[in-house]
């Protein structure tokens, strides 16, 4: 709704419906689990799509929570992809101590900081767990298989004859603390006692 998309979740209007993964709302939640997993962070960085109006609501929950937690944001806005690819290659050890993937993939910006971040031994945090299972520490976000499913059962409705905008929009509140134990031991991190009964999957 904050992008002016839709009227409202309840009755979307015009010819659109769908399923939310409330994913700039889990934003600052997300902040605050890369600190719980890599405590002694100081500086973040979080690299986004400039054009993406998206992103720039997940900055805004970013910002927040970096006040709250007492982390230096690194900011570092994009505009090509070979200006995110640049970023990342020539990301240097003791720059930053963790690093924040936005969710939107333009730009292949969670792409290259798979590997930068494997180059560097930095913790990183996703919004999902795609990442994850490819190299990056922990992803905190909905389960987007239910996500496919809830859309499917939306599809249906309007495939018997209902109409888009009359659907209310489905929020997945399914949402996934995974983190990749293998990863954490590359990096030295031990995933802290107290967050284990948060975590919902342990990648080996």
């Amino acid at each position: 709704m904050a992008l002016g998309v839709v009227r409202g979740y309840a009755k979307p209007g015009g010819n659109l419906t769908g399923v939310t993964n409330a994913d700039v709302q889990l934003s600052p939640k997300r902040f605050e689990l890369l600190q719980a997993l890599a405590p002694g962070l100081r500086r973040v960085l979080f690299a986004y799509d400039a054009g993406n109006a998206a992103s720039a609501l997940e900055l805004n929950g970013y910002r927040e929570a970096s006040g709250m937690l007492g982390i230096e944001l690194v900011e570092r806005a994009l505009r090509t992809q070979d200006e995110a690819q640049a970023v990342f290659a020539n990301l240097r050890k003791g720059e930053v101590q963790g690093i924040l993937a936005p969710f939107a993939v333009t730009l292949n910006i969670p792409g290259f900081i798979v590997p930068a971040a494997s180059r560097l031994r930095l913790p990183t945090m996703f919004n999902d767990r795609f990442y994850v299972e490819r190299g990056g520490l922990a992803s905190y976000g909905a389960n987007l298989r239910e996500s496919g499913r809830q859309a499917a059962r939306l599809l249906d409705k309007i495939v018997r004859g209902s109409r888009a905008g009359d659907i209310p929009i489905e929020v997945n509140n399914r949402v996934e603390l995974v983190v990749n134990a293998k990863v954490a031991r590359s990096i030295n991190l031990a995933i802290p006692p107290s967050l284990l009964p948060r975590i919902d999957q342990v990648l080996e």
